[in-house]
């Protein structure tokens, strides 16, 4: 396992919120916690955008991946919707979390509430290549259910 580091910044009046912490000695994610300035209820089927009051500056070769906590998700159907949600480290503007409530009661985001998963991650670039066809398979082009798996 490679450390980095990631610089950060806050947002001036987001000092109170908790940083970004791993939860347990194994985690992969770092939960992060809502900057909102008053608790935010999210209905049911409805999408918010969640300050985090953070702006990051990650290495050139390594991408920040938002994820949804499983806890939320499980217990109250918040996810994050565009998961998972990339962050370059070329963007240096605030962290936010797309949340969306796929569950059937509203929820209340409060602020330092943990509402996602950080994941840092390597990135490998491709470059395409044209070609007059692609070499057959077994699977071919099957795909969406085409194993019959129900």
């Amino acid at each position: 396992m490679a450390d980095i580091e990631i610089h950060f910044t806050r947002d001036a009046g987001t000092e109170d919120v908790p940083l970004p912490q791993y939860m347990s000695e194994h985690a992969s994610g770092m939960d992060v916690c809502a900057a909102v300035g008053e608790p935010v209820t999210l209905e049911p089927g409805h999408i918010t955008l969640i300050p985090t009051g953070l702006r990051i500056a990650i290495p050139p070769g390594y991408e920040v991946q938002v994820r949804p906590r499983s806890g939320l998700a499980l217990k109250h159907g918040i996810t994050v919707v565009n998961a998972p949600g990339t962050i370059d480290a070329d963007y240096r503007g605030e962290v936010g979390i797309i949340l969306g409530n796929v569950g059937h009661e509203p929820f209340t985001i409060e602020r330092g509430m943990r509402v996602a998963q950080l994941v840092v991650q390597s990135v490998v670039r491709a470059t395409l290549v044209q070609q007059q066809s692609l070499e057959d398979t077994e699977r071919s082009s099957g795909g969406f259910g085409h194993t019959g798996v129900k």
